[in-house]
């Protein structure tokens, strides 16, 4: 076997593999001969054809199943010899000529990366800490959760619930199949367009108002995306919310049996202190990712960048499959998802790059610590972990995590770190969007 290599650009290589003649028709002629033992041919007895009527009738196929055998065995064996590593399959062209078999294998390589700019790279760690604020806070969105609604004699404010009769028309024409009856609202919950829940502030029950507001230009229905309605509303009641008081029943529905406030409190402190530290970690890992991407150029192999897309698509292509329409009909361009791509390959790339010249090696104390951490998010913690324990897929998930993590603190070890105080909702919040 002979082996030349050509660079035809940064990642792309061809690779010209020769396979001499004569070992070719040594595998040709082998599997001839193993062939006449098994195959009928009319006029002989099975096994008892001569040979050059097998060769004469088999020799073509035969010969094309052992060049594409030899591609196979041979390819592998080149890129070893020539200490390539290909990203993505190959281009593959044979040709058969005087001298034995041919065969060009067109690829991108793997790119070399230097990691000399991650030494001093400057990287904004989040900070942040849960307050008696905080809970309080939180204590409200409990209440708000269980709210109920009472019937008030008196004009709607924001946060009330508002029940309507209503018809809305776009140039003249009715499009809520007339009017709808008794359709409740809560002003500022943002459940219609914009400008409709606030034209109903200020109106008591028996009360009638004519307004317009307009419809978003990504409206989920063409007919009505952008234009500006004319609603026609009457009202039928108000509502003013009531919430819950925190006694010993409030403090029972949420886990703490003996109702104490005290115990209440910790142990809502408790899970927003988890929750905390889990969306710091991610925020911190977040802004390292970021860093890295700008401060470590790398060319990313166009294969890898496509396959990527495609696994960025996939989501687009199920949910298309369940509505039962054609993926083509939602006019995803693939070049929407190429900069996310080329994003997350490139920082995997980088990724893989630093633990291998870090040397970071798995802790699996720390996959260990990670599982119990999640499984405090659930009623029953041990049945949580049993079950990343009993598959060997979900546990190599949370490892590659770790390994990330791991990565993530040797590289904010190298860098420039600035601490950047924020306060828990407003981290939660940007963590939620």
């Amino acid at each position: 076997m002979q082996v030349s290599v050509e660079k035809t650009s940064e990642l792309s290589r061809k690779m010209i593999v020769s396979v001499a003649e004569d070992v070719v028709q040594q595998k040709v002629a082998e599997r001839l001969k193993s062939l006449s033992k098994n195959v009928k041919i009319d006029g002989f007895r099975p096994g008892k054809a001569p040979q050059q009527v097998i060769n004469k009738l088999y020799g073509e196929r035969v010969r094309g199943e052992v060049t594409g055998d030899l591609i196979q065995s041979t390819y592998f064996e080149a890129l070893t010899k020539e200490q390539l590593r290909p990203a993505g399959y190959p281009n593959i062209h044979s040709a058969d000529d005087s001298e034995g078999f041919k065969y060009t294998a067109e690829f991108e390589v793997y790119p070399e990366i230097s990691l000399d700019g991650v030494n001093g790279m400057e990287v904004k760690r989040p900070v942040a800490a849960v307050t008696e604020s905080d809970v309080d806070a939180m204590i409200e969105k409990l209440r708000t959760r269980q709210k109920t609604w009472q019937t008030v004699e008196r004009a709607s404010q924001a946060q009330d619930r508002i029940t309507i009769s209503f018809s809305g028309s776009v140039d003249g024409e009715n499009f809520t199949d007339g009017k709808v009856e008794e359709y409740p609202v809560e002003i500022g919950a943002g459940q219609m367009i914009p400008g409709f829940e606030d034209s109903l502030i200020g109106l008591a029950a028996g009360a009638q108002k004519t307004f317009t507001a307009t419809f978003p230009e990504n409206y989920g229905k063409d007919t009505l995306a952008g234009k500006a309605a004319e609603f026609e509303v009457e009202v039928v009641k108000v509502e003013a919310s009531v919430l819950p008081e925190v006694d010993a029943d409030f403090i029972k529905k949420h886990g703490i049996e003996d109702g104490d406030v005290a115990a209440f409190r910790d142990d809502i402190r408790n899970t927003m202190e988890r929750q905390l530290a889990q969306a710091l970690a991610a925020r911190l890992k977040n802004t390292v990712m970021d860093a890295l991407y700008g401060a470590v150029p790398v060319t990313v192999p166009n294969a890898l960048i496509d396959s990527e897309i495609e696994n960025l698509m996939a989501p687009y292509k199920e949910n298309a499959k369940k509505r039962k329409v054609k993926f083509e009909d939602l006019e995803l361009p693939k070049d929407l998802f190429e900069e996310q791509a080329k994003r997350r390959v490139a920082v995997g790339l980088i990724l893989a790059e630093v633990i291998d010249q870090g040397e970071i090696k798995l802790d699996n104390d720390r996959v260990r610590s990670t599982i119990e951490e999640m499984s405090q998010n659930y009623e029953h913690p041990q049945d949580v972990i049993n079950w990343y324990y009993a598959d060997e897929k979900r546990l190599d998930d949370v490892k590659n995590m770790v390994l990330e993590d791991q990565a993530v603190d040797w590289l904010v070890a190298k860098a420039k770190v600035q601490d950047e105080a924020l306060s828990f909702y407003d981290l939660m919040d940007n963590q939620a969007r």
